[in-house]
């Protein structure tokens, strides 16, 4: 099986889920919850429950919050290669769920705004690996040249390796044309509905997929309840599967890293697209099943 290596986030989740509409300048009642969190190590999390050999590397604080993620990433068998920051916080995120489950991220990186280009382990880098890299640590000017780093590693190693787009709004403030730039190489690239329009200006999810073969040999746009599909140049048209269905929404926090974790697998070892996307789907619906970003324990 191919080890995945996962360069990212790591967070510490806040999660308001809110009972009632948001009274604004007021009080909603709620149910707040801490939990381990950032996308890159979420997307480590899911691989490693799914049995799949997965590193993370990322940076923390020297604070309680920072010992609780990195015992809770070797709780899941992940090789986490976490380096302390004695100056900076561990990375905190505030999660605002209303009541219908819809979104809202305030996002503090704290120490993962410093992931040099040294905290990078060459060991982890090897022929037959695969890299994923959090979009977050790209969009990041504080981790950007670690980022990039590891990025030329891969690419002397010839590792393949998958990109995750991040998050639409600071993609949007970074620029689509500095994006694209940065990630050329990559083999696989994994965003949403909304980075896909940021980064073609195209709404349609099929469309934006065409656009982007330009610079990535394949493209995976996640579209929320209307599943997800892949693209390569050569198709008539992308391959889509539908979303699995759910009675529940409990928590969307973590879906997408989710769906990262279970597409990556089938599609390494070189499945068909439609079972890798199904397995992509099937492992978002058991994220939105539980609170929190992760699998439970």
């Amino acid at each position: 099986m191919t080890r995945v290596v996962v360069i990212g986030d790591l967070m510490t989740d806040a999660v308001a889920r809110a009972a009632l509409p948001l009274a604004k300048g007021s009080d909603t009642p709620a149910a707040v919850t801490m939990h381990g969190g950032g996308s890159g190590a979420n997307v480590a999390a899911w691989l490693a429950v799914e049995g799949v050999d997965a590193a993370f590397v990322g940076r923390r604080g020297s604070d309680i919050a920072g010992r609780n993620r990195d015992m809770e990433l070797m709780g899941y068998g992940i090789d986490a290669r976490l380096v302390m920051d004695a100056e900076r916080p561990t990375g905190t995120c505030v999660v605002l769920v209303t009541h219908k489950g819809d979104r809202t991220m305030l996002s503090d990186p704290g120490a993962n705004a410093a992931l040099l280009p040294e905290d990078i382990p060459h060991d982890l880098f090897a022929a037959g690996s695969h890299l994923h890299l959090s979009g977050y640590s790209l969009l990041n000017e504080g981790s950007r040249k670690a980022a990039l780093h590891a990025l030329g590693m891969a690419r002397k190693t010839q590792m393949s390796i998958s990109i995750d787009g991040g998050s639409a709004a600071p993609l949007k403030r970074v620029g689509a044309e500095p994006f694209l730039e940065w990630t050329q190489g990559a083999r696989l690239l994994m965003i949403n509905a909304a980075q896909a329009e940021v980064l073609t200006g195209r709404d349609v999810p099929a469309q934006a997929a065409k656009v982007l073969t330009a610079w990535y040999p394949q493209v995976v746009i996640k579209m929320g309840e209307d599943g997800a599909l892949w693209y390569t140049n050569g198709r008539p048209e992308p391959i889509q599967v539908p979303a699995e269905p759910l009675n529940k929404i409990m928590d969307g926090t973590g879906a997408g890293d989710a769906f990262c974790a279970g597409f990556l697998p089938p599609w390494l070892d070189g499945k068909p697209p439609a079972e890798a996307l199904a397995a992509g789907c099937r492992l978002a619906a058991a994220a939105m099943g539980e609170i929190g970003a992760r699998p439970g324990l």
